[in-house]
């Protein structure tokens, strides 16, 4: 039984691949569209907790990204400065259930290859370098147009093609993603011993300074600063600022700098957020993940609300005989309220730091939403 046979996905990210996957174990025919001409490899590394390894176990990929990451408990703070010292050592928050660990660390290429993988493997179709550049409902249908040729109508269209979407585009839904004021520099250097969860500096030459594991030898760190224009930074002098600005902060900062001068890579970009008010659809077209919502990885909860967009609206299509409005409540009152309470917290938490509000409770927020995160979507 299920509400859908065939269906086309726009976007071959964490959200599209992960409905790609589900869908195509339940017996659809899925076809995957991918405007970029190979999968990504870039990036440096991805938070994933427990409630994302949840999805990810769901879909059958848990031992392949629990073979690829560093799984992790807790969370520390540390002060700025040259000792580091801890400050707070948050308790452990079981997104995922007591089963699973409370978060892990991967390197973001190796996630997009586990799930191209299992989305080959369950049978779905991945077409790259496939720009949608049209969508028509005919009631029964939505009919499909990939770089300029008609490929054809399908019972669902999944707009899954992140922060800049196309689909969300053709709906005529007018919210997007929009600035938060925060810049944030991400470079993929080695782990020392002592960093085996994800540690956070709040405060210092930058809002927010961190780093997680992301394998034995790798890890990722990160500086958040005002946002700026940095589009003409080369290399160089990316490497340069980054080293600058965590002079700063002690502890595992040390090692981090040192990496960093033999040439580790880094990269650039803003923070932003959205959420699209229910309903995510418009008749047979559905947009899931960052086209529907998005929020600074303050709370690391990016990924995982993608993924359970994914699995939720699986699970209901799986479930029932018809696509119609009960089908479409359903998903809406799972999803849009979660999300919106992800993307609200990560922005609050950014606020804080943009008016150096010193009687925030950051930790209690972060705990807050993790407990929300684990009572399942």
């Amino acid at each position: 039984m299920s509400a859908v046979t065939n269906v086309a996905v726009v976007g071959a990210g964490v959200t599209g691949l992960a409905a790609a996957i589900g869908l195509a174990q339940s017996g659809v025919s899925v076809d995957v569209y991918e405007a970029a001409s190979e999968m990504s490899t870039r990036g440096s590394g991805i938070t994933l907790q427990g409630n994302a390894l949840r999805a990810l176990r769901a879909l059958g990929l848990w031992d392949q990204v629990r073979q690829s990451g560093y799984p992790f408990e807790g969370l520390k703070l540390r002060a700025p400065g040259p000792a580091a010292d801890i400050i707070a050592d948050l308790p452990d928050v079981k997104t995922g259930g007591q089963d699973l660990p409370a978060a892990m660390g991967m390197p973001r290429a190796d996630l997009a290859r586990i799930m191209h993988r299992g989305a080959i493997d369950a049978g779905a179709r991945v077409h790259l370098d496939a720009q949608v550049t049209r969508l028509e409902e005919s009631g029964t249908e939505v009919r499909l147009s990939v770089n300029g040729e008609d490929r054809g109508g399908y019972d669902l269209v999944i707009g899954a093609d992140g922060l800049n979407s196309t689909v969300r585009r053709e709906l005529g839904i007018t919210e997007k993603p929009e600035p938060t004021g925060m810049g944030i520099w991400r470079t993929f250097v080695s782990r020392p011993a002592e960093v085996t969860e994800t540690q956070l500096y709040y405060g210092g030459p930058v809002y927010i300074a961190g780093y997680t594991p992301t394998g034995e030898d790798s890890m990722y760190a990160f500086l958040v600063e005002k946002a700026q224009d940095r589009t003409n930074v080369d290399d160089a002098e990316a490497i340069r600022i980054m080293e600058e600005l965590s002079s700063g902060y002690g502890g595992p900062w040390e090692h981090i700098r040192t990496d960093l001068r033999q040439g580790a890579k880094v990269n650039y970009t803003w923070f932003t957020s959205h959420i699209v008010e229910a309903p995510w659809n418009r008749g047979r077209v559905v947009i899931l993940g960052d086209a529907a919502h998005s929020c600074p990885p303050t709370i690391a909860q990016g990924a995982a609300q993608g993924l359970e967009d994914a699995t939720v609206l699986t699970e209901l299509l799986t479930g029932a005989e018809k696509l119609d409005d009960t089908l479409w409540d359903a998903f809406h009152d799972r999803r849009t309220s979660r999300a919106a309470a992800v993307v609200e917290a990560s922005v609050q938490l950014g606020r804080w730091q943009l008016e150096s509000d010193r009687e925030a409770d950051a930790p209690g927020l972060i705990v807050a939403t993790a407990k929300k995160m684990a009572v399942p979507a």
